[in-house]
């Protein structure tokens, strides 16, 4: 009989680093290298490190922060954990904007056909809302039968027949990302920017834009209330953008007051046609066109003249043909509340205070938002503004109408916007800040 022992069956793997080291390097504010980062997301990918451990991770970074390098080495790695896209037999610069999310914020929705009309392709792969800020899928899904998911085949097709797409991204892009943004929002690390940066440009990056406009906000409907912070979120996004290859610049523009008079789904996309018939709000149509101008800059085309682009009907065009790639109907009527309930001044004055973040949540809670990514979104649910921050109002003019089929979401509602604004005495001087508040590239 033999005396040797018989082999194991298997062998496990050794993994090269060990999660708990890594949270601790960054707990003692530590530098963790490219081939740790390497490895942490492409296990954390394979589910080797437990989300406990992740989010251990994910608190040290919010406290102690990340070196530029490491927070690229974090981007790169998270578009390693999945598919990447190619643009480039297109024979199109490709150029693409991304904002960190705002009430009334629908600015998507004109700029990529203003864009586009002047044959740049526009790849806007957009996602839906959560909370009070809304989503811009969730805007076009009022047009009847308009579709947000669209095959790689279809999209390639519409951005050479059409020049642009505003569509769903696919689940390939940045999966890590995913995982890790789902931690996030439960355990209290949102607000990391390091995290942020990466989470944002990694999606970015793994599309394939060779351009990239970033529309950064603060103010208190932002997701980012503090502009120095939203100012570091920006230049680290940027540098991100431009180590990886993507021209990148950003424009940081003030969230305080609700962009536009229309919050909501049906309702912004009423207000985006009035932008492409030559209309519109004012804040609107500045944002549009200074967001246009600097993709087209980015895109070669700097004296590009958007306003002219407007006005004669090219995006206009260019919106028509996109709404009905994607299957729907651009002449259809949106949907219309059954109930709608409207707040008057109760006295002559100005309108001196008008907080976006409260209006952001009355919304929300009409059913123009969801507070889970399941929920059903309720398109006609919204709120259409008729006075805006510094306006002359007289008693008993409209400020505001709220809108839902269910009438029993007015009081919560209204509940939200107490304090949200103000009448202030006949003669005030309202100070409003620039919408557009500084450049970074």
């Amino acid at each position: 009989m033999s005396n040797t022992t018989p082999a194991a069956s298997a062998s496990s793997a050794v993994e090269s680093f060990d999660a708990v080291d890594l949270i601790r390097t960054k707990r003692d504010k530590g530098e963790l290298s490219t081939a740790e980062i390497d490895w942490l997301i492409d296990a954390f990918t394979r589910r080797y490190v437990a989300d406990e451990q992740m989010s251990a991770l994910a608190m040290a970074i919010l406290l102690n922060g990340m070196t530029r390098r490491e927070i690229r080495d974090m981007t790169l790695a998270m578009i390693r954990s999945g598919e990447t896209m190619d643009f480039s037999n297109l024979g199109k610069v490709t150029v693409d904007k991304h904002s960190t999310g705002g009430v009334g914020d629908k600015i998507t929705l004109p700029l990529m056909p203003l864009v586009a009309s002047f044959g740049v392709a526009v790849p806007q792969l957009s996602g839906r809302g959560l909370g009070h800020t809304g989503g811009t899928l969730d805007k076009l899904e009022s047009i009847p039968g308009w579709r947000a998911e669209i095959s790689n085949e279809e999209m390639f097709a519409q951005l050479r027949d059409v020049g642009g797409v505003i569509c769903a991204a696919g689940k390939g892009l940045a999966p890590a990302d995913k995982r890790l943004y789902a931690l996030r929002d439960t355990t209290g690390t949102v607000e990391a920017i390091p995290l942020i940066a990466s989470s944002i440009m990694s999606k970015k990056i793994a599309e394939g834009t060779s351009a990239l406009v970033l529309d950064v906000k603060f103010g208190s409907g932002a997701f980012m209330t503090d502009y120095d912070k939203a100012l570091e979120l920006a230049q680290t996004m940027v540098d991100l953008g431009k180590d990886a290859g993507v021209n990148t610049s950003a424009l940081l523009t003030d969230m305080s007051v609700p962009l536009g008079l229309a919050i909501g789904n049906a309702n912004e996309v009423r207000e985006s046609v009035e932008v492409l018939e030559g209309g519109g709000p004012a804040d609107i149509v500045e944002l549009t066109v200074a967001l246009a101008r600097e993709m087209l800059t980015l895109a070669g085309q700097p004296d590009a003249d958007v306003e002219a682009a407007l006005a004669d009907g090219r995006a206009m065009d260019t919106w028509r043909r996109a709404i009905r790639a994607q299957g729907g109907d651009p002449d259809a009527a949106l949907p219309v509340a059954r109930n709608t309930h409207t707040v008057t001044a109760d006295a002559d004055g100005v309108l001196g205070t008008q907080e976006a973040l409260p209006f952001g949540i009355a919304a929300w809670r009409l059913g123009a938002g969801r507070a889970r990514q399941q929920d059903p979104v309720l398109h006609a649910s919204g709120i259409d503004l008729h006075a805006k921050l510094g306006d002359t109002v007289k008693k008993g003019q409209p400020l505001f109408t709220l809108s839902a089929d269910d009438e029993a979401r007015f009081p919560r509602a209204l509940e939200a916007l107490e304090g949200a604004y103000e009448i202030h005495a006949p003669g005030t001087v309202v100070h409003r800040s620039p919408l557009v508040a500084s450049r970074v590239s």
